[in-house]
């Protein structure tokens, strides 16, 4: 077809089309009546959010009414090893050799390092031997008192991450060649 058969055949279309039906009656009738409120699905949430509110309230009064003290959390590094709680256990046979060899390494491993450097060890190890002493006195008053068993626990470690430092701290000094 040419651009001239278009055009003919498009003035032919008409240019007005009515509907089938009267639609203004839909119309009228929906701008005069307004749209009906939703406030089901609004107050089903009020009402959700109330009872799981109060739900997590009396589990929470229920939990705690007897001082909270029937709910005992222990962390799992509690239950591997054994401490001088109140002198009723020993500490664990791979403690005490572990802590057996770097005592022994200790001194030599002492004098290789600067007086200074030796004093700040002999007086960290001081404080977390006292630490120690003190927390199995007030485990022999209280020796199911966890808190206590836990810092017991704890300051362990820390003894024992002292003693590997310091032959760390040693052999790296005597390691070092480049100065």
């Amino acid at each position: 077809m040419n651009d001239d058969k278009l055009m003919k055949a498009a003035g032919q279309l008409s240019t007005e089309i009515s509907p089938e039906r009267d639609l203004w009656a839909g119309i009228s009738e929906a701008i005069e009546k307004p749209a009906p409120r939703r406030w089901t699905p609004m107050l089903a949430q009020a009402a959700a959010i109330v009872l799981l509110v109060g739900a997590s309230s009396a589990v929470t009064y229920v939990t705690m009414k007897d001082g909270g003290q029937g709910t005992v959390i222990a962390s799992p590094e509690m239950i591997f090893e054994q401490a001088s709680f109140a002198n009723r256990y020993s500490l664990g046979p791979g403690f005490q050799d572990a802590r057996n060899a770097l005592v022994a390494e200790l001194d030599v491993e002492l004098e290789r390092l600067p007086a200074e450097s030796r004093q700040d060890i002999e007086t960290n190890l001081k404080l977390i031997r006292d630490a120690i002493f003190n927390i199995n006195i007030a485990l022999e008053e209280d020796p199911e008192n966890l808190f206590l068993q836990e810092r017991l626990l704890r300051t362990y470690r820390e003894e024992l991450m002292l003693l590997r430092r310091v032959g760390g701290l040693s052999r790296n000094v005597m390691l070092r060649n480049d100065i």
